[in-house]
């Protein structure tokens, strides 16, 4: 082996501990969130908020998609909310995008998606669906509203 390869080696692996780092880092001290998918939780048949601690601006949005609307249309929560959002389809695969936030998720039958946000600026936040759905694709869209 001559000298390049070994270079070339030695600067793979100390780039793959230096991201595998940067995902430590992410998750740890950023307190960063993969979005998942729930294996034990049965899909639910109507989307609502249910405030879990109003204290500690606590909620969780059950959001369920289906052609071609999101069900609550609009969300209402105070600046500085903390959101378990849990995400189900009733009909085909949907996606989920909440626009100025980190949150992109696809809705499929039969599953549960998961992520958490929180909303510390005030505004309006369009919820729309990335993942053609049918005819009506481009009207699929929601809002959460931020006091």
């Amino acid at each position: 082996m001559d000298r390049f390869e070994k270079n070339a080696i030695v600067l793979a692996l100390a780039l793959l501990f230096f991201f595998f780092g940067l995902v430590v880092y992410a998750a740890k001290a950023l307190q960063i969130e993969v979005p998942t998918c729930l294996t034990g939780v049965n899909p639910f048949q109507e989307g609502r908020v249910i405030v879990l601690d109003e204290g500690a601006k606590r909620y969780q949005v059950n959001l369920l998609a289906r052609m071609w609307n999101f069900e609550p249309y609009e969300i209402r929560l105070p600046a500085g909310a903390k959101v378990d959002l849990y995400l189900t389809s009733r009909d085909v695969v949907h996606g989920l995008r909440i626009n100025y936030t980190n949150v992109n998720l696809m809705a499929i039958p039969g599953t549960v998606s998961y992520a958490r946000v929180r909303f510390d600026k005030p505004g309006v936040y369009s919820i729309v669906c990335h993942e053609y759905c049918g005819i009506n694709h481009h009207l699929m869209a929601g809002k959460i509203i931020v006091e």
